[in-house]
């Protein structure tokens, strides 16, 4: 790697769409995007039960890590750290009929179409791939 290249940050992130298929997005406290809900491994995690840990913490979802489905691995620019990518290994998560509460981390929570996200600072993650 260069000094050039930029820095990468590995997470697990959702996506959580509704009965009217807004998707789910969160801004984190001191920051100004919006994101989906996840965030990093700690050590010895796997990338679904990271974000099935990650649901609780932020969100009071359970979820079981055996119940999210894999879509992929996405990189894009880092919302709120400038200079970095993030490298988001990324699930569908039904979360039934549980509500999302505001939990750790968490400022707000937002269900959003693409027409409400010409309003919103939106992480380019969730922004280029995940709005419907």
């Amino acid at each position: 790697m260069t000094n050039d290249e930029p820095r990468r940050i590995h997470v697990s992130a959702a996506v959580i769409h509704d009965a009217e298929g807004r998707l789910l997005l969160v801004r984190k406290a001191g920051t100004t995007a919006f994101m989906q809900p996840g965030g990093k491994p700690e050590h010895g995690e796997s990338a679904s039960e990271t974000l099935s840990r990650e649901l609780a913490e932020e969100l009071e979802l359970r979820v079981e890590a055996d119940a999210l489905h894999p879509l992929g691995r996405f990189v894009a620019d880092a919302a709120n750290e400038p200079g970095f990518l993030v490298v988001a290994d990324v699930f569908v998560a039904d979360i039934g009929a549980q509500i999302p509460t505001i939990g750790a981390e968490i400022e707000e929570l937002r269900w959003i179409t693409r027409a409400d996200a010409a309003d919103l600072e939106v992480a380019p993650l969730a922004r280029d791939n995940f709005l419907p």
